[in-house]
């Protein structure tokens, strides 16, 4: 018969024997978990990000080439051989003041530090317009729906404040921008025309896209607003119009896009002409006018413009602008008075028109708002119908 103390060393040696067996998987298990839950964690993310792709994708923003879009007419008749003014401001969704910056550009922001900036430029806005009276009104980067703008419905409010005619196209609409960080979020802003005319339609001409999937997926997707007023003479319908083409070309691509753009322009501005109409298309180019030379390089680093070919337009077109004045700023940091004082500020010239043979210029000027409230000056010009 077997003693008790062997029976104990004997089960002893099996608690030991399962011991180690222990030891040996909970050592296994956390060299595996070493390797799997950061493998985890990078598919989960992989995961989300395909799938986030996928869902920007289902909602994209896919405009057709033409789309009629609603408007509002005004009830002034245009008529032939008459003064008229129109003002053109690129506002900067009211998100680009004297006190920002912007990443794009070589800032850092996304969009200003709290509503309250957005409401102070706003402001200034709306009392820089109400002081111009203008018989069309050209606006670009205008917000509805936006993150960065506090989801402020801009188009509402200057429609209301100017009382005229109006009509909106979008130039950038998505669900969500997932950049940078912190992301801007959800965007809806775009163009709008705003007139004292009879308006018989507005459409949105869309513009070549020179960015591929998926980046294209939350950019812009540009266009011109085409507003078109019927024009009187001898108390009657002359049958030509006064056809209005506003836009914001491209600015942050490699230079294909302003290109593919502008022929697009030129195309559609050339085919109204030879239908016998006047033709305005005005806006911001995001590229310098032939012969202006005010403002050069001041900055290497940061944004700059393109430049418009000073062959593209026929005999008899015009581009009009004025460079005794910068149309825009930089955005590489806040904007500086004792800087800008000192001429050590990168400015361009960057807004104006083009105007088809058959118009008169009879002035255009800059108007000096010192981009307290937008990175870009409005402009303003007066013209008559030959």
């Amino acid at each position: 018969m077997k003693s008790k103390f062997f029976s104990r060393q004997k089960s002893n040696k099996r608690i030991n024997c399962y011991q180690y067996i222990f030891y040996d998987i909970i050592t296994i298990m956390k060299r595996k978990l070493f390797f799997i839950i950061p493998a985890a964690v990078i598919g989960a993310v992989i995961l989300f990000a395909v799938l986030f792709i996928l869902f920007l994708t289902i909602v994209e923003y896919r405009p057709k080439p033409v789309e009629n879009i609603p408007f509002t007419s005004g009830t002034k008749m245009l008529l032939r051989g008459k003064p008229y003014s129109l003002m053109n401001w690129n506002i900067g969704y009211a998100g680009l003041g004297k006190d920002e910056d912007f990443f794009m550009d070589g800032g850092k922001k996304v969009r200003p530090d709290s509503k309250k900036y957005v409401e102070k430029y706003f402001d200034g806005i709306k009392k820089t317009i109400g002081s111009y009276t203008s018989d069309i009104l050209f606006i670009q980067e205008i917000d509805l729906k936006s993150k960065r703008t506090w989801k402020m419905n801009q188009f509402e409010v200057i429609k209301n404040l100017t009382g005229k005619g109006s009509s909106f196209a979008y130039n950038y609409k998505c669900f969500y921008v997932p950049f940078p960080l912190p992301t801007i979020g959800k965007i809806e802003s775009g163009v709008s025309t705003f007139t004292d005319f009879e308006t018989t339609s507005a459409q949105r001409n869309s513009l070549p896209v020179p960015f591929k999937w998926p980046v294209r997926l939350a950019n812009l997707k540009r266009c011109m607003l085409i507003t078109r007023i019927p024009v009187y003479e001898n108390g009657g319908d002359s049958g030509r119009e006064l056809v209005l083409a506003n836009f914001h070309l491209e600015a942050f691509d490699s230079g294909e896009g302003k290109i593919a753009q502008t022929k697009a322009l030129k195309k559609f501005i050339d085919d109204e002409y030879a239908k016998g109409n006047y033709v305005i298309a005005g806006g911001d180019f995001n590229q310098r006018f032939p012969g202006s030379e005010t403002f050069g390089l001041v900055w290497k680093d940061g944004w700059h413009p393109g430049q418009l070919d000073a062959d593209m337009l026929d005999s008899g077109w015009q581009f009009v602008f004025d460079d005794s004045l910068p149309t825009c700023r930089s955005n590489a940091r806040p904007y500086n008075d004792e800087d800008a004082a000192a001429h050590n500020w990168q400015y361009h010239v960057i807004d104006g028109f083009i105007i088809s043979p058959n118009i008169e210029k009879l002035s255009i000027n800059v108007i000096d708002k010192d981009f307290e409230n937008s990175d870009h000056n409005p402009i303003y010009m007066t013209f008559e119908l030959k």
